[in-house]
């Protein structure tokens, strides 16, 4: 098989259905032993000095936490798969375990919209 560039690569795959690259994806993350998945940002810890100088500084990082699952608990197990790219059951533990942070360490637009994604859903949310 003679080698294919990028962009001949590419226009294969605009031809898949979704479908079907889905699976390939699944078996390219089998045989080089990766995955596709975007990672999930953990949080830094706390500076070990307990100085108080860093408390007047602007928040650059927040967590999304979690507080309840509402009425609407699949639709929020759903969100929360779409954000964090957990699996179904990790996704429904994480849920019944509530409070529980959702993104750790992610900057102000994003945990502002994960906030507004879960609250749409029927999470009860805040930010810390």
């Amino acid at each position: 098989m003679a080698k294919m560039s990028t962009e001949e690569l590419l226009d294969q795959f605009k031809e898949l259905s979704l479908l079907e690259l889905s699976e390939f994806i699944k078996a390219f993350e089998e045989e080089f032993d990766v995955t596709a998945a975007a990672p999930v940002a953990v949080a830094a810890g706390a500076p070990a000095g307990g100085d108080d100088a860093g408390a007047e500084e602007e928040q650059t990082e927040f967590d999304v936490v979690l507080e309840s699952a509402g009425d609407a608990k699949i639709g929020v197990i759903k969100e929360v798969r779409a954000l964090t790219s957990l699996g179904l059951k990790d996704a429904k533990d994480l849920v019944d375990a509530a409070p529980k942070a959702v993104l750790e360490g992610v900057d102000k637009a994003a945990a502002d919209a994960a906030k507004e994604t879960l609250e749409g859903a029927g999470a009860t949310v805040t930010l810390k």
